[in-house]
């Protein structure tokens, strides 16, 4: 799977372990930053990461930052985006299975590195169910001026 990445200083140090951990498993990553554990904005990479997948250049998005949240607000302002913090796997699941998520946030100071691999796992191991959960998927993002 071709899946691309962004953290801001205070993921730094879990995305690296993702990567580590999506790379021995064979996926294709792209890491758009950050370079270093030293203070930015995090806007700057969750519109990257968002927009890597709102164009299809990558399947799955994965963000992270302090507490997932920043980067979830952030990356749902790109069109057809659908970004989920989650905290546990079973969240993971869900917002994949059910609302069709396609960037996972994450909380680095809320979530251990086995648990966020966990995480990671289930989100791009699951697989959209449609049905009923296709229309309030479209219902969405007809949604205007959010």
């Amino acid at each position: 799977m071709k899946l691309s990445i962004g953290s801001d200083h205070a993921g730094y140090d879990l995305k690296k372990e993702i990567i580590s951990f999506l790379q021995s498993k064979g996926h294709d990553v792209i890491d758009y930053g950050v370079k270093s554990p030293e203070s930015v904005d995090y806007p700057d990479f969750a519109l990257t990461v968002a927009d890597s997948v709102a164009t299809k250049k990558y399947e799955l998005g994965i963000l992270i930052c302090g507490t997932g949240t920043g980067m979830a607000i952030t990356a749902n302002k790109v069109r057809g985006i659908r970004a989920a913090n989650c905290l546990t796997s079973e969240m993971a699941e869900l917002a994949r299975s059910h609302n069709n998520a396609n960037v996972l946030c994450m909380g680095a100071r809320l979530i251990d590195s086995e648990n966020a691999k966990a995480i990671t796992e289930k989100f791009i191991a699951t697989n959209f169910e449609a049905g009923r959960h296709e229309l309030r998927v479209l219902k969405i993002h007809s949604l205007t001026g959010l």
